[in-house]
């Protein structure tokens, strides 16, 4: 039996969280390939439904990266997506899911580092939580 390897998706704003990513490839650093990112202009354009629905579509994890607190060239777009993924987490929490699954961080653009970091933390969070219930989880994501 093959030793499982989760799907994360991770949703980045353009100016820090995927310059962060791009940083962590130009320095070479090595982390899983597992995670697709997402690019979005601020983390304040993603919404509860697209969290909910990464995970209908078989993401094991996810996450959202955005500018430092404070920081953010929008202003509050990333205080906005914090509100909502801590939203997302009750919600999976509501059709049992572990709420550990989806997470917010927060980077600048030259923490290339601290993004390989996290991503192999958030690979290894997932591991230890195993697969989601491919079935299961799309039906009570629907509901």
């Amino acid at each position: 039996m093959s030793e499982f390897e989760p799907k994360i998706v991770a949703y980045c704003c353009n100016f820090c969280a995927f310059a962060a990513a791009d940083l962590a490839g130009a320095m070479r650093l090595q982390y899983p390939p597992n995670v697709r990112i997402i690019k979005l202009p601020c983390t304040g354009k993603v919404d509860a439904i697209h969290l909910m629905k990464a995970f209908e579509d078989g993401a094991d994890g996810v996450f959202v990266a955005g500018c430092l607190e404070g920081q953010c060239h929008y202003l509050e777009g990333n205080l906005r997506a914090k509100k909502r993924v801590a939203y997302v987490k009750r919600l999976l929490a509501e059709v049992q899911i572990e709420p550990e699954r989806i997470d917010m961080f927060n980077l600048s653009s030259a923490m290339g580092g601290r993004f390989a970091e996290i991503v192999e933390e958030m690979t290894q969070r997932i591991k230890d939580l195993g697969p989601v219930n491919a079935n299961e989880t799309r039906q009570a994501v629907k509901s």
